[in-house]
């Protein structure tokens, strides 16, 4: 499974209250949460985004509370995945829950710059850097969540097991 994008850079501890605001809560709509998509941080951000981009950020991102709506924003604002050192737990649930995939990367991200074209291969953890022609390597992603992210999250990978 193959990821191309264009990097956003973000720093450390972002939290799901800067991915987005509580004020978005009452809803679940991907797409509208998506347009007010780090909004708090990064005015505009969402209008930046491009289908299939890619967000590089320093340690614990995700912390704050448990919500399922930061995850649905970044994929509703058109983020394809995010590489950190460090995720916070149930940031990670979450993710992987909507079906948006995630690599830890250390001491690398800081080469890597904003704007930067980047390629995943989340089967092998290959990151490369197509700007500067650097490759990173990560862990693989494991193909069951693969097949997760592949259904687009947890929900519809089980609603389509029922279907079969």
């Amino acid at each position: 499974m193959i990821i191309k994008g264009k990097v956003h850079k973000f720093g450390e501890h972002i939290n799901t209250d800067d991915i987005i605001a509580a004020k978005y809560l009452n809803t679940t709509d991907a797409k509208e949460l998506g347009g007010h998509c780090m909004e708090n941080i990064s005015p505009g951000f969402a209008k930046k985004v491009n289908k299939g981009d890619i967000i590089i950020a320093g340690k614990n991102f995700g912390c704050g509370s448990s919500r399922e709506h930061a995850p649905l924003a970044l994929k509703g604002c058109g983020i394809s995945a995010v590489i950190a050192p460090s995720f916070a737990g149930i940031f990670f649930r979450n993710a992987i829950n909507v079906g948006l995939p995630f690599l830890e990367l250390s001491g690398e991200v800081k080469r890597i710059r904003e704007g930067d074209l980047l390629e995943i291969d989340l089967s092998s953890g290959k990151i490369k850097n197509l700007t500067k022609k650097e490759s990173y390597q990560t862990q693989a992603f494991p193909k069951f969540l693969q097949e997760i992210i592949r259904s687009g999250g947890l929900i519809n990978m089980v609603s389509k097991d029922k279907e079969e």
